[in-house]
């Protein structure tokens, strides 16, 4: 059970000590105070665990403090999409919205490697009217031979480079919690130019105590990725994991799964189950071509198989996309093989204006 605070409720009110000091007392239930941030006020919700099927819908509604009670409908007990449940989705973060109703484009470099290609990236980026891009510090690696990122070392010029050309938000993989850490004392050196949203990559899905970790957290949202060999229910569950612990600020991401149902693409493309996860939770849904298709490929209509990728998951209503461009692919530490060049973002992103465009025209169509 969910239950939706008055939004003149703040941290140090009387009327929320009063009121989970009487929820304490209601017989096999555990109580959890979540806060919810948004682009101009904090709200507050009290999520109730246990046997609250005997609980009295009316009374507890009637308690002072709260403005009304939602009735879990489904094991995502907090990311969920319940029954009677029509709160607005999604969050802002650095001045930009995430929500099942947006889009933002996360166009960069998959890893890091050099300051030049970072600040070619992120002018690009930014030529093209964009806020937001992807930038690789750590990455985690089959071989374990394989460049593993630089880490903390090139955090400096990324950060500065952001904030010299505007960019607000970077998508930024994390493998360990010392990560956080590290990302927060850079970004404060630096002048705290950008924010950044933690991405967990597919081999960390069910990484729990880096999902606890990241939860504790508030400050930075969490973009999570699908698990290449799991189910989407297991998925959606390590979502919870985040939420559990306190941060609902999360991005979910399908990247295709690992089947060589998928050649000759390097994943099978799973974009199909973006209005799946819309419909089943309140989550924004992300899309990531790149690793999904992991080629450059054209094929015979002229169109790369990345970018009809692309406009499969943004037709189905994607709110997100992340996609791996590099100044030089050639050169490029991972990934190459899959990035786009800076001279294909304008058209990239005039091929997503279009797909976009064409999504909102059939949802209104729908309507009618």
């Amino acid at each position: 059970m969910i239950l939706i605070l008055d939004s003149t409720i703040q941290s140090n009110d009387q009327r929320l000590e009063l009121l989970q000091s009487h929820l304490r007392q209601l017989p096999n239930i555990k109580i959890k105070l979540h806060q919810v941030t948004g682009s101009q006020q904090t709200l507050h919700e009290i999520y109730l665990i246990g046997d609250t099927h005997r609980l009295d819908e009316a009374e507890i509604c009637a308690l002072d403090g709260v403005e009304r009670v939602i009735r879990i409908s489904s094991d995502y007990r907090i990311l969920g999409r319940h029954d009677s449940d029509q709160r607005s989705n999604g969050f802002s973060y650095q001045g930009i919205r995430f929500s099942q109703d947006s889009l933002q484009i996360f166009a960069g470099l998959c890893a890091v490697d050099t300051a030049e290609h970072v600040d070619q990236m992120m002018a690009a980026v930014a030529a093209e009217g964009l806020q937001c891009t992807r930038m690789g510090a750590y990455k985690p690696r089959t071989n374990p031979y394989s460049f593993q990122g630089h880490g903390a070392s090139c955090l400096p010029w990324v950060f500065e480079s952001a904030g010299r050309h505007g960019i607000k938000v970077i998508a930024m993989e994390v493998t360990h919690e010392s990560h956080i850490t590290e990302i927060e004392q850079a970004l404060a050196a630096a002048g705290d130019p950008c924010g950044v949203i933690m991405q967990v990559g597919t081999r960390n899905t069910q990484n729990f105590e880096l999902l606890k970790a990241l939860g504790r957290q508030r400050r930075f949202p969490v973009l999570l990725k699908r698990g290449f060999g799991i189910t989407l229910d297991e998925s959606i569950n390590a979502a919870e994991y985040l939420a559990s612990e306190g941060n609902d600020q999360v991005i979910f991401c399908l990247r295709g799964v690992k089947t060589n149902l998928g050649d000759p693409h390097r994943n099978l493309v799973d974009f199909a189950h973006v209005p799946a996860v819309k419909d089943q939770t309140r989550m924004p849904v992300c899309i990531d071509p790149s690793h999904s298709v992991g080629r450059r490929h054209q094929s015979q209509d002229g169109i790369l198989d990345l970018l009809h990728a692309t406009a499969q998951g943004v037709i189905a209503g994607a709110n997100m996309i992340l996609i791996d461009f590099h100044p030089d692919p050639a050169t490029a530490l991972v990934d190459g093989a899959q990035a786009l060049t800076l001279a294909e973002l304008p058209r990239f992103v005039e091929d997503v204006r279009l797909t976009r465009a064409a999504y909102e025209q059939r949802v209104a169509l729908y309507k009618n």
